[in-house]
């Protein structure tokens, strides 16, 4: 069984006990987090966005990537650029594939929409009232 799942913007295929390295997540280490399923296959069955499937997923580590190093040379004009960066990647271990304890459970079954009250409807509102126009100061004459 496998599935597709969402980290980051991302999309991974996954299996059960697979371990990857995925862009640095602020989920602690060794406390599992359910990532965002978006396909499950395997076994003779396929579904898009299934409801009530869930991976189960731990943080094993935080490391840093592989160091890139990148030079840029333009020839006759003497510029030489150098620089680079290691990416902060972290550890995940799939721990499980599979269904919800919620949805094993079979839910009661739901009433009748017809049977079910309906709300009142909501009284029309009335329009709002304008604020009152601001006074100018008035000019106090010589007169006064």
């Amino acid at each position: 069984m496998y599935a597709i799942i969402s980290l980051q913007g991302k999309q991974y295929r996954v299996e059960e006990g697979q371990r990857l390295f995925v862009d640095r997540l602020s989920h602690p280490a060794d406390k599992p987090f359910h990532p965002p399923v978006l396909f499950v296959g395997g076994d003779g069955k396929a579904e898009f966005s299934p409801k009530g499937a869930q991976v189960t997923a731990k943080v094993v580590q935080d490391v840093l990537g592989d160091k890139i190093r990148i030079g840029k040379y333009k020839p006759k004009s003497g510029i030489r650029r150098h620089t680079g960066h290691r990416s902060k990647l972290s550890e995940i271990e799939i721990t499980a594939i599979g269904l919800t304890a919620e949805s094993k459970e079979k839910a009661p079954a739901k009433p009748h929409a017809t049977t079910a009250k309906k709300a009142p409807a909501a009284a029309k509102k009335a329009p709002a009232k304008k604020a009152p126009a601001r006074k100018t100061p008035t000019k106090k004459s010589e007169d006064e």
